[in-house]
Order: C-alpha cells, then sequence, then structure tokens
C-alpha cells in the first residue's frame, strides 16, 4: 500500500512538471467571449437551384440536396421541406458556425417543386430560403433529326439515350444557364468524351450556346476524329484561336484522304468575355458544310467526298484532346449549353428556329421579339405572323430585315402580349420615302379608321416625319413626332403610358410627349399590322410601307430615355 502512495506521488509530480513544461515561452489557453450574435445565418444551396430543369426518363428519382448553412456565432437548427413536407432536420453540429450537407430526396416526382431551407441562430434570427425547381416529363426529341441532347442542368446526362459521358479532368458547372438554369463549364484538362456509335452518318449537324472565354487563347470544342494525336482525314474538328483579341471558331473535315478547312476570316470572329451567349452550329452534307454563328453563314463551302467517320468512336466534348491537340487545341474554360447532335445537314431556318426555342426575353417587360433573321417568327411566343402580300427578307441593321413592298405586310394576334396602360415598341428603320406616307405599326379596332382604341405610328411627307396616335376609348390623342432620316439606319421607340406618349429617334425624344386624361384602350384589337396601316388604318393614304424594319420589340412597360439608349447601343 505504501509503495502505490510513493508512486502516485511520483506520478503527480511528473505531470505538474510537464504542463510547467508546456507553458514556457507561450501563454496559457484562455477561454474567449464569442462577442454579439449580430448577423442571421446564410444558406447557399448548391444542387438544386433557382430554375433547375431535370430532365431524365425515369418518372420517379432520387437527387442529392446539396447546401451550405454558416453564421457568425452559433447554427442552433436546419430544416429541409420539399413542397411543404419535412425532408430532414438538425440541431448538432460539428463545427458550430459552418454546416455542409448532401441529403439523398428519393421519389421526386415529375412537375413542380419547391425545395425550402429554414435556418436557426442561437439569438433565434432566422433565414429561409426557397428553391424552384422542376422535374420534367421524359425528353422527346423536339427538332427533326435531332440524335442527341444534353442540356449540362446540373448533370452531364444526355438526354435522348438516357446514358453519361466520361469525365476527364474536373469539369464543373456555371450555377447559369443560357436555359434550364445551369451550363458546363471549363476547366484545364477537363472534357467529356462520349461514344459516337449511332450519331455519326452521311450527314451530320451540331448546334449549342457558348459564353466565350479568352482564356486560353485557344481550344478545341467539339472532336471527332480517328486514333492518333492529330489525325485530320477523318472526321472533323471545330475549334477556336486567338484573332487579334478576338475569338476566330473554325472548321475542318477528313474525307478519307484529305482534309477541307472552313475558315471564315472576320465573319467568324466573336468577342470573348462579354458575358453574352452565342449560338453555334456546324452542318456537314455529302457534298457541303457550313458554320453559324448567332444564325448568321460565317463560312460554308463544298465538300468533295463528304465525310469519312472510319476510326471516330468517340466525341470529345469542349477540348480538343484526346485526338486533336495540334497547335495547343486542348481544354476550353468557355461555358457550354443546350448541345444538340442532328443526323440531318441543318440549314439556316433550321438553325434560326432552334435558336428561337432556346430564347428567353432580353429585357424586362418583353412580350414580343421578331428579328426577321430568316422567317417573320415572334421568338418570345412562338408564333409566325401571317403575311399579306409579297414581303422579303432583306439586309438589316442586324443579320436580316423586313422590306416592304406594295400592298404588303404582316399581322400578329396580340392577345398574348397582355398589353395594358403602359407599353413600348422598339425597332431599327431605314425609310423609303416612296410611297411619301405610310403606316409602319397598327393596332385598330374593326373599321376602317377608327381611332379610339389601340395605336397607329406612321410616317408622311418626303422627309418622312413619324406621327403617333393612340386610341383612350371616349377619344385620340397625336403626337406629331418629328422628322428622321431619310436613308440611314435610325432607332425609333414608341412609348405609352402615365397620361402620355411620344417617340425617340436614336435615343432623343422627337417632341414633347403629348399628355391625355384616362388610359390607353385596348378594345376590340386583335393583331399588329407591321409594315402597313392596312387592313384597319387606310386613311390619309397609310398602307403599306417599302422601308426596312428590323428587331422590332414590343414591352408591356413604359421605357425611360435611358432604357431607350442602353438598347440602341447594346
Amino acid at each position: 500500500m505504501r509503495i502505490r502512495i510513493i508512486k502516485n506521488v511520483i506520478a503527480a509530480i511528473a505531470i505538474i512538471g510537464m504542463v510547467g513544461a508546456c507553458n514556457e515561452g507561450i501563454d496559457p489557453i484562455s477561454a474567449v467571449a464569442p462577442g454579439a450574435d449580430e448577423t442571421a445565418p446564410v444558406i447557399n444551396v448548391a444542387y438544386p437551384v433557382e430554375g433547375t430543369e431535370i430532365k431524365v426518363a425515369e418518372t420517379l428519382i432520387s437527387i442529392n440536396i446539396k447546401f451550405e448553412v454558416t453564421d457568425d456565432i452559433e447554427i442552433k437548427s436546419i430544416n429541409v421541406k420539399m413542397d411543404g413536407n419535412d425532408v430532414a432536420s438538425f440541431t448538432e453540429f460539428l463545427d458550430y458556425r459552418r454546416s455542409v450537407k448532401d441529403i439523398l430526396y428519393e421519389g421526386l416526382t415529375t412537375g413542380v417543386h419547391v425545395l425550402t431551407i429554414s435556418a436557426t441562430d442561437i439569438e433565434n434570427k432566422v433565414t429561409t430560403t426557397n428553391i424552384n425547381f422542376e422535374k420534367k416529363p421524359p425528353y422527346v426529341p423536339v427538332f427533326d433529326g435531332e440524335t442527341f441532347y444534353m442540356p449540362f442542368d446540373g448533370i452531364y446526362t444526355e438526354l435522348i439515350t438516357i446514358s453519361d459521358p466520361t469525365v476527364v479532368g474536373t469539369p464543373s458547372f456555371a450555377g447559369e444557364g443560357k436555359k434550364g438554369g445551369n451550363a458546363y463549364k471549363g476547366a484545364t484538362d477537363a472534357y467529356l468524351t462520349f461514344p459516337t456509335e449511332g450519331l455519326l452518318g452521311t450527314e451530320f449537324s451540331a448546334s449549342f450556346w457558348m459564353k466565350v472565354n479568352a482564356t486560353p487563347d485557344r481550344a478545341g470544342v467539339l472532336v471527332a476524329g480517328p486514333p492518333g494525336i492529330n489525325t485530320r482525314t477523318q472526321g472533323f474538328r471545330f475549334f477556336r484561336e486567338n484573332a487579334g483579341g478576338k475569338q476566330r471558331f473554325k472548321l475542318n473535315v477528313g474525307n478519307g484522304t484529305s482534309d477541307t478547312w472552313f475558315d471564315g476570316g472576320t465573319n467568324a470572329d466573336v468577342v470573348p468575355n462579354t458575358g453574352e451567349w452565342v449560338h453555334f452550329a456546324i452542318s456537314i452534307s455529302a457534298t457541303n458544310a457550313a458554320v453559324y454563328i448567332n444564325g448568321n453563314v460565317a463560312s460554308q463551302g463544298a465538300l468533295t467526298g463528304g465525310v469519312d467517320w472510319t476510326g471516330c468512336d468517340i466525341l470529345s466534348i469542349m477540348s480538343g484532346a484526346p485526338r486533336f491537340t495540334e497547335w495547343n487545341h486542348k481544354s476550353d474554360a468557355s461555358y457550354m449549353d443546350e448541345l444538340r447532335l442532328f443526323d440531318k445537314a441543318l440549314t439556316q431556318a433550321d438553325v434560326l428556329a432552334i435558336i428561337g426555342s432556346d430564347y428567353s426575353p432580353k429585357y424586362e417587360g418583353e412580350v414580343f421579339y421578331m428579328p426577321f433573321d430568316a422567317d417573320y417568327g415572334d421568338l418570345v411566343g412562338g408564333a409566325n405572323a401571317t403575311v399579306v402580300g409579297t414581303p422579303s427578307l432583306q439586309t438589316g441593321k442586324v443579320g436580316k430585315a423586313y422590306a416592304g413592298a406594295a400592298d404588303s405586310y404582316l399581322t400578329y394576334p396580340i392577345a398574348d402580349l397582355e398589353l395594358g396602360t403602359a407599353f413600348s415598341i422598339s425597332f431599327w428603320y431605314k425609310a423609303n420615302t416612296t410611297p411619301d406616307r405610310a403606316g409602319i405599326l397598327t393596332v385598330g379596332p374593326p373599321g376602317t379608321n377608327t381611332r379610339t382604341s389601340g395605336f397607329r405610328l406612321f410616317r408622311e411627307g418626303g422627309v418622312s416625319p413619324v406621327k403617333s396616335n393612340v386610341g383612350i376609348g371616349s377619344g385620340e390623342s397625336w403626337n406629331d413626332g418629328g422628322t428622321i432620316s431619310a436613308t440611314d439606319w435610325v432607332f425609333i421607340t414608341m412609348v405609352v403610358g402615365d397620361g402620355s406618349h411620344g417617340i425617340y429617334a436614336d435615343g432623343t425624344l422627337l417632341r414633347a410627349e403629348s399628355t391625355f386624361t384616362g388610359s390607353v384602350s385596348w378594345a376590340d384589337c386583335e393583331f399588329i399590322s407591321i409594315g402597313s396601316g392596312a387592313p384597319r388604318f387606310t386613311e390619309w393614304g397609310h398602307l403599306s410601307d417599302n422601308s426596312l424594319i428590323d428587331e422590332i420589340r414590343i414591352f408591356n412597360r413604359k421605357l425611360s430615355q435611358a432604357e431607350i439608349q442602353e438598347m440602341m447601343n447594346d
């Protein structure tokens, strides 16, 4: 017993000595007050993000809900709900200021869903985040000849075959997209490869959107080539490279014995790092190939012998690697979205139809956009105008433009535009002063010249003064506008709202806005006439207009002068 006591005393002395030694040269550990709890928790959701569209074949699926909660002092609790139903709750945290969660949610059905995450801190301050997303029905090809569709909405799955590519390196998702809320984001030495079985034939096309990154200054975008590093006698290579600070996009196609280049020069140049989505399409047939940028032909020409696919068993996405790294065309750090492949050669009209299907209003309140690049379609509503007479499409301010002709115009229904007490219309206009007066845009009720509802925008006189008339139910209001150029493109905007209306030319008000009592009336107005006053405003000879009209946009609100000027310079 005595020996045990002595041993315990020795052990205690040793421990005291060790503590003393540990404190030599440093301050002892002491408690620090956490301070005041000043801010509510912060919630960052990684998946699903707002607007995510999940497109898979299965009716019921599982998803991983991924998010992070942080707080300046301490997280007290986290609650997760799906469509108002509890999914998970947490009250214990290893790190009381930061919690990262990855929750498997099973049985997600087709339809719109709301993910709700609430976080409470130790002082009972609460932050709640709602994420709206949708599980789409199983994907059905929407375009003729479409064989492959990869929307990059948080997954790399191809939706027609429901198969996944091989992922090389560490690409990621951009957190934004041209459509669907997300897009592929490139990284150094990163790309996807996909088996080409069933995708290659005598005709082949690809369509996609990019936000072009100038770094690196050259990269491969889409490549299907044979084994070997730089063999160009089979398959194709679509890539970009620096051209005086811009990025020039080129296509190379092999016919089995040689290769053909499709280099559009400056027509194929894109300014990088603008934050704008740019649409690209390549088209290959047995006799021709073409490159389209934003629906315009960047390069096209004959392809003798067509394309030879011998050995082209993989498609590289967002890199030239592994089969086309010549001239350093490796991985692309740009964003890519809405990649589609086709077993047909796309025409320019096909490409523009694809662009139109992916169009999202560019400006607040935009309810109508008719660019005239290939047809008379409204890209917001998705419908085509009714054509009267023989108008045509000619070179415009941007791409193509409406070109008027005698007794010719377009009509388009306005019911879905939901126009109210305020609206605006903008467009580019190149006047033809013969005839010396014409209707430009007209919305009116039945009857030849009833002016108590809708509006009339027209010109008269050899030097092209532009005027407007607005119907206010019990009467009408006139604005005599002013003179515009008779030879150059002019950006015209008509604004109505807040008891007044006026006309801007190139961002400058032509005449003080006219005031009226009440508000604009749309009684019995069914359609807008484009390029004429006919059939409902032919008084004083305001018939068809031989002028050029381009880029018509209609808004359900009154634009400010600053907004007009910004649009004009956009």
